[in-house]
């Protein structure tokens, strides 16, 4: 074995030429299958990076409309004090604060948290500690823990940060601790606060979930399955208890794992196997160039035999020179691949969990090592076999032409096998192209072009005036905005922006009989907005009224509903008159005025499949005077602008002109919004693209390399032919054909597989179906055109052999 291996390296470094082509050709294959396992091994393979990560769960409570849903503290609390199956349980909301006093106001992403947060995930911090149970009440001091970045970026990573503050909202807080970089549960948090010091009445509401969700540390034996009996029991016991706002709800217990990966994972494991088409498309091209040089030692491996060299041996003999070609080119594409990972990842949709996590580890290195074994071993499989079988006295006799007939029908097979896998490929694409075309071809309901959002925080000295004075503010905001030069309309809001995300309310229609319980009632999106909410969002008003300046705090209240809330709700009759009454029986009774277009909130693939659907305008000067505060703390603006950028810089210091510390955030365009939805689509395409291009180029340049290594082996029929009276087109059209019937095989074999294997894609497709004859035929055609072009350039040197040369030849 180890002269075998001697051998072999002298092989491939006295070949230098040919042994780099391979070597390349392999690396591009391994390396981008190891790219890819990375972010399959980092996003689904590895565990949490949290102390027994299997116990980790997340926790929600269930409606009659929904799966999953946000639990209303009390509830929460009650949850953690009768459970028996929980070691620990905690809970956290999203929210953000204008950080004051530590350079340029700005807004700040923050999340309110129970005090057992951090100790449900057993995470110890960089700096100081965590928060303790006395600070997670109303009164405590106020204090934060924050975020490593924020500790790098605000205080140059201060060694001393805990015995500091920082000012959140004009409200000084201690900070008591600093939180790893790479906790990357809720990625782009800056600050964590105690969420039982929030001043918010709702929070003692059972009515109201304000976007709280729990996790929880089963204890250890515990499973999924006893936690969720468990905790349905506790609420079974809270809806006898409370059926006003209990009855009907309940409990789901999920994995931590799996709630964060969602449904990337089967994403991410057919992306695996579509570039492990290429690798095998790069293990017949290998396999075709070692055929190719094995008939230039056809007469070496005959001489060996004839001096007493076994089968066993020539086979395993060239079995290492392949497998050390493989290997070396395993260590270039591991390299390849720590570029290719690096690009992935930046390709990669920012709402792709674990994305921090993704880098080349142990199990990656094992993986590349294993791979390159695999792909030596099949790459090398057909032509040792070829090799190992001695044609004595042919070969011999014939100077190094036996078997050549052999040779040419095996690599007609192979060249066959990768053409077929590249159809595949490419129909794969022109799937996911054809499907990401006509998701940007749906209407979301609204016009995208020219529309800007951004997040509006006034100062704190604002916050704290009296509701009138918060109103006025914001008048005299929107007023300026309005008069700004490029802006046309202009509409504060409040739940939310289409397909990013809004909040829901319950309510029943006066004159039906009032459900018994919340959880029983009518859900629908709500968004609170403005006059001027229509014309700068582009929707259409299909009945009725939008809100107008009138309707301030002091009018009737009134909401305009969406055209899927009417057929739902109101059928075929006149909804313009009717009356709503919300959840709370507090709320006066809301008249509809107005009726409107439906706009896409789930997704543009997804809306018609979900069971909320319907939605609901509340005119946001109607905000109620307890709510105002909240609203100058943090509301969103959506602008519509004129010309080709929008004028972000002048908004922005309109906005400054009126307070230096009111701050703007987020800024985005509505294309952007809609661009980010369909972010794991465009993921998808991109990738199966490079892949297909990268199969097409290995599929083409293999048929050219064998129809050229045929017509090498065929230069003195052709001499004679064309001295007997061939033209050069029958010989154009000789070598032609020969190389289409092995093109016209593989796309034979393409189509069928294709027709099978697509299927797999049915659920990542929208708009086209995963046997779609069209695109079928289109890519058919074009592989077909490229198997052309690789035959005729090699057919029409062909027709250039000089007869009398070519019959000296040999």
């Amino acid at each position: 074995m180890f002269q075998d291996l001697r051998l072999g390296l002298r092989m491939i470094l006295k070949n230098s030429g040919f042994s780099a082509v391979v070597v390349m050709t392999l690396a591009l294959g391994i390396g981008a299958n190891v790219a890819l396992f990375s972010v399959v091994n980092s996003v689904l393979l590895n565990p949490l990076p949290f102390p027994q990560p299997d116990q980790l769960v997340t926790l929600a409570q269930s409606k009659p409309n929904f799966d999953m849903g946000a639990i209303p503290y009390p509830n929460f609390q009650d949850l953690q004090r009768e459970n028996q199956t929980f070691s620990a349980m905690a809970i956290s909301r999203g929210s953000g604060f204008s950080l004051i006093g530590a350079g340029e106001a700005e807004r700040v992403s923050a999340r309110q948290v129970s005090a057992d947060f951090f100790s449900v995930l057993d995470l110890k911090p960089v700096r100081g500690r965590t928060f303790s149970s006395g600070e997670d009440e109303p009164g405590a001091g106020p204090v934060v823990v924050i975020s490593a970045e924020l500790w790098q970026r605000k205080f140059g990573a201060a060694e001393d940060i805990v015995s500091r503050s920082l000012t959140l909202d004009d409200k000084s807080y201690a900070i008591i601790g600093v939180i790893p970089a790479d906790f990357g549960l809720f990625r782009g948090t800056d600050v964590y606060v105690p969420i039982g010091q929030w001043n918010n009445p709702a929070l003692k509401r059972r009515g109201a979930a304000l976007g709280l969700h729990g996790i929880g540390r089963l204890k250890p034996g515990v499973t999924i399955e006893q936690a969720q009996a468990d905790l349905s029991g506790v609420m079974a016991r809270l809806a006898t208890i409370y059926p006003e706002t209990n009855r009907g709800n309940g409990a789901k217990v999920s994995s931590l794992k799996e709630r964060m990966i969602g449904g990337i994972g089967s994403t991410l494991w057919l992306l695996l196997g579509a570039v492990g088409f290429v690798l095998l498309i790069a293990c017949v091209n290998v396999s075709n160039l070692l055929l190719a040089r094995s008939t230039g030692r056809t007469r070496e491996f005959a001489i060996r035999a004839a001096l007493g060299a076994g089968r066993w041996r020539l086979f395993r003999q060239s079995l290492i020179e392949s497998t050390l070609l493989a290997v070396t080119g395993g260590g270039l594409g591991l390299l390849l691949a720590g570029w290719g990972t690096t690009a992935a990842v930046a390709l990669l949709p920012t709402t792709l969990p674990r994305a921090s996590e993704i880098r080349l580890d142990s199990r990656v290195l094992i993986f590349a090592l294993a791979i390159s074994l695999l792909t030596g071993i099949l790459a090398g499989l057909v032509p040792a076999v070829r090799t190992s079988r001695a044609y004595l006295s042919e070969t011999l006799k014939e100077g190094g032409r036996g078997a050549s007939s052999a040779r040419g029908r095996a690599q007609g097979v192979l060249v066959a096998v990768e053409m077929g896998l590249a159809l595949v490929l490419l129909i794969g694409a022109g799937l996911m192209i054809r499907s990401l075309s006509a998701l940007w071809k749906v209407d979301p309901g609204f016009r995208p072009d020219n529309v800007l959002t951004f997040g509006l925080s006034l100062s704190p000295s604002t916050r704290k005036a009296n509701p009138d004075a918060i109103r006025a503010d914001l008048r005299q905001l929107n007023d300026q905005l309005r008069a700004t030069p490029g802006v046309q309309s202009v509409s504060f809001t409040a739940g939310g922006i289409p397909l990013q995300g809004a909040d829901d309310l319950v309510f029943w229609i006066e004159g039906q009989p009032k459900p018994a319980s919340g959880s029983e009632m009518n859900s629908a999106w709500v968004y609170r907005v403005e006059p001027g909410y229509l014309a700068a969002m582009g929707i259409e008003l299909k009945q009725g009224r939008f809100f107008t300046d009138q309707d301030t705090e002091k009018s009737q209240p009134v909401v305009v509903i969406d055209e899927v809330f009417a057929q739902k709700y109101f059928g075929n009759a006149n909804p313009i008159g009717r009356r709503i009454h919300q959840g709370d029986e507090d709320v006066e009774t809301q008249e509809i005025v107005g009726v409107v277009r439906h706009v896409k909130q789930w997704s543009l693939d997804a809306d018609e499949r979900q069971t909320l659907q319907a939605q609901l305008y509340e005119p946001f000067r109607q905000f109620p005077d307890d709510a105002m505060p909240g609203l100058a703390a943090g509301v969103l603006v959506f602008v519509r602008y004129q010309g080709a950028a929008a004028p972000f810089d002048s908004i922005r210091r309109v906005v400054q002109d009126q307070n230096k510390q009111n701050v703007v955030s987020r800024p985005q365009t509505m294309n952007e919004v809609i661009a980010g939805s369909l972010a794991p689509q465009r993921f998808s395409m991109i990738l199966l693209e490079s892949f297909a291009l990268v199969a097409l180029l290995l599929a083409s340049l293999g048929l050219y390399g064998v129809i050229s290594y045929l017509v090498g082996r065929r230069t003195h029929e052709l001499g004679i032919r064309m001295a007997l009276g061939a033209q050069r087109k029958d010989v154009l059209r000789l070598i032609v054909g020969d190389g289409m019937k092995m093109a016209l095989a593989g796309v034979a074999l393409g189509l069928v597989a294709a027709f099978v294997l697509t299927r797999l894609l049915a659920k990542m497709l929208y708009g086209v179906s995963a046997t779609d004859p069209a695109t079928f035929t289109a890519i058919a055609l074009l592989l077909t055109l490229v198997a052309l072009l690789a035959c005729f350039v090699p057919a029409r040197r062909a027709t250039k052999v000089n007869p009398l040369v070519a019959l000296r030849y040999e």
